[in-house]
């Protein structure tokens, strides 16, 4: 179970833009990562090359959580991004993150959003 301050120091590091680095130090080996209803991705190595494959496509992202929740295992964690590519187009996306956490890592982690404005 994880604490409120492992969790604020998650998201720390996701705001400061470290995104991939926050998936290789907050999941475990064997996390999964899920869009809305689409099949998950598994394994922290996978889910680190495709943080890092979207983020090569950037110029800018900004990351805030909203707000969070921790209870017991679960945290849910209300995020604003705005990624802007390289040629200037900017997505908002308005999501929330509903994870599972095994100790002091997350395990498994879906994101819910509008499909109409879908994640790079």
């Amino acid at each position: 179970m994880p604490s409120r301050a492992r969790v604020d120091e998650f998201i720390a590091v996701v705001e400061s833009g470290d995104h991939a680095g926050a998936i290789e130090r907050y999941y475990t080996e064997d996390a999964s990562i899920q869009e809305n209803a689409a099949p998950p991705r598994v394994g922290r190595d996978l889910l680190v090359g495709h943080e890092r494959g979207v983020l090569a496509r950037m110029s800018h992202v900004y990351s805030k959580a909203v707000s969070s929740v921790v209870e017991g295992d679960n945290v849910a964690i209300h995020w604003i991004f705005e990624l802007t590519d390289k040629s200037g187009k900017v997505l908002r996306v308005d999501e929330v993150a509903l994870q599972q956490w095994r100790g002091d890592r997350i395990f498994r982690e879906r994101f819910f959003y509008d499909p109409s404005k879908p994640k790079t």
